[in-house]
């Protein structure tokens, strides 16, 4: 595996945001934020969250040839979990991360919710630009609270001149948001009170894809929980034969097990599209 231009840093908790009531922005701090000027919002990056009675992050190293972190003494081993960056400020040297709090039962929410100002927080991150979207006339954006800094990120940078739907559920009324665009979106909120199971994001989206199935050049943005993402993945690429380039999809997490442990399941469906 070749070796990415990717840094790691570790942050300092700055400030606690409650965006809704699910929803939390954390703005961390670092004197070294330039590194990631190129970065393009809205990636992914992976954060590292101290163990338990252990104030110092200790940011692995990652091993590209075996693609695999390398070991580290269990005392002081971080939890690994992949998040969304969803704004940099170089010239207060601050990074945005937006956290759904589902409860502090998983370290990356407790860090979300109980964190003290000032408590560390390793991030490693790609310094180029990336491509989160080609050019097309019409979008469809779907995915759960999980995905909402990765589309808030396309949304803004979406131009005028295109259109399309952006279909996204949350918890609650009050856990919609204000989504800024110059583009012609029409936006569906679905609300969920329990997220990854009862989800009728597929439904709406396979509705909206039978009503403008004249669509001209077209993409489409899915992030969400597995079983949504797997039926709509299949729906889109197999019954509306859809182009591999013309859809991106990828779970973010899996309805009862943890990032850890899901991830196999997760990167195997999204590998099994052909």
């Amino acid at each position: 595996m070749a070796k990415k231009n990717i840094k790691r840093k570790v942050f300092k908790l700055k400030e606690r945001q409650f965006i809704t009531p699910h929803f939390i922005r954390l703005t961390l701090g670092n004197d070294e934020v330039s590194d990631f000027k190129n970065t393009t919002v809205g990636v992914n990056n992976k954060i590292f969250i101290a163990p338990e009675g252990c104030d110092k992050v200790y940011l692995p190293e990652f091993d590209f040839e075996k693609g695999t972190w390398k070991p580290m003494d269990l005392s002081i081993k971080p939890t690994i979990r992949t998040y969304t960056h969803r704004g940099i400020n170089l010239k207060k040297n601050e990074l945005y991360i937006d956290f759904v709090a589902h409860g502090d039962e998983g370290p990356a929410s407790d860090f979300a919710l109980n964190a003290p100002i000032g408590a560390e927080l390793g991030i490693a991150m790609g310094c180029d630009s990336t491509e989160l979207f080609p050019q097309a006339d019409t979008y469809l954006l779907v995915g759960d609270a999980t995905a909402i800094p990765v589309l808030a990120s396309i949304l803004e940078a979406l131009p005028a001149s295109v259109k399309g739907h952006a279909v996204i559920e949350v918890e609650t009324e009050e856990d919609i948001q204000n989504l800024t665009t110059l583009a012609d979106i029409d936006f569906v909120w679905l609300i969920n009170s329990t997220p990854g199971k009862n989800s009728e994001l597929a439904q709406k989206v396979k509705h909206i894809v039978e009503t403008k199935d004249n669509m001209l050049t077209k993409f489409a943005y899915i992030a969400a929980e597995f079983s949504t993402v797997k039926e709509l993945r299949s729906y889109l690429r197999k019954d509306k034969r859809w182009e591999k380039d013309e859809l991106y999809a990828y779970s973010y997490w899996k309805y009862g097990k943890a990032e850890s442990v899901s991830e196999i399941d997760r990167r195997a469906e999204k590998d099994n599209d052909v």
